[in-house]
C-alpha cells in the first residue's frame, strides 16, 4: 500500500471513528461505570468485532449477506433488539455509575469485552459498509494479505485511540455530575435512552 493511499485510509478511519454510534455510547457508558482505564476492555471487544467484519468481507461472505435480504434483516433485528435490551437495562440500573465501586462489585473485564463485541458484531450495516469501504483501499494486482493486514491494523488502531482518548475521556467530564445520586440516575437515563434510540433507529431505517 502506497503512502498516499494509506494517508487517505487514515483520514477516512478518523472520520468514521469520530462519528458517534453504538460503539461510542458503549465506550462512554463503560468509562463512567467502570472507569477510564477499564473501559479499554469494551473497546477491545468492539475491535475484535471490526476484525471479524473485515475478515467476512475479505472472504467474500459480506457480499452474500448484503444480497440476502432475509439474512440481513435477521441480523439487523437481532442487533437492534440487543441495543434496546442494553438501554432498558441501563434505564433500570441502580448501580452507582461514575462512582468507584468496591473491586468485588466491579463489572468483570470479560463482561465488558463481550458486550463490546456483541454491540459491533450484531450490526450488519457494518458488513455492508466495509463491503463498500474496503475495496477503495485494496489493489487486486498486488498481494492481498499484506494489504488487508495494513488495513486492519490501521482501522483498529485508529478506532482504539478515538474510543479511548476521545469518547472515554469525554465521559470523564461527567464525573462531577455522577458524584450525586440524582446525577447518576440522570446519566443512566441518558445512556439508556441513547441505546434504545440507536436500537430503534437500526430497526426502523432501511
Amino acid at each position: 500500500m502506497s503512502l498516499s493511499l494509506w494517508l487517505a485510509l487514515l483520514g477516512a478511519c478518523l472520520v468514521i471513528s469520530c462519528t458517534p454510534g453504538a460503539g461510542a455510547i458503549n465506550t462512554m457508558a463503560n468509562s463512567l461505570g467502570a472507569g477510564w482505564a477499564r473501559s479499554i476492555w469494551g473497546i477491545l471487544g468492539q475491535q475484535l468485532a471490526l476484525v471479524v467484519h473485515i475478515a467476512i468481507v475479505a472472504a467474500g461472505v459480506g457480499a452474500l449477506v448484503s444480497r440476502s435480504h432475509v439474512a440481513f434483516e435477521v441480523i439487523r433485528y437481532i442487533g437492534a433488539a440487543y441495543l434496546v435490551y442494553l438501554g432498558i437495562r441501563q434505564l433500570r440500573s441502580h448501580a452507582a455509575v461514575g462512582a468507584s465501586p468496591p473491586q468485588e462489585l466491579r463489572e468483570p473485564a470479560w463482561s465488558m469485552f463481550r458486550r463490546g463485541l456483541l454491540v459491533n458484531l450484531t450490526n450488519p450495516k457494518a458488513i455492508v459498509f466495509f463491503l463498500a469501504f474496503l475495496p477503495q483501499f485494496v489493489r487486486p494486482a498486488q498481494p492481498l494479505l499484506p494489504q488487508y493486514v495494513v488495513l486492519t491494523a490501521t482501522v483498529v488502531t485508529v478506532d482504539v485511540l478515538v474510543m479511548w482518548c476521545f469518547f472515554a475521556t469525554a465521559a470523564r467530564g461527567l464525573a462531577r455530575l455522577t458524584a450525586r445520586e440524582s446525577g447518576r440516575r440522570t446519566v443512566n437515563r441518558v445512556f439508556g435512552g441513547l441505546f434504545v434510540g440507536v436500537g430503534v433507529l437500526l430497526a426502523a431505517v432501511h
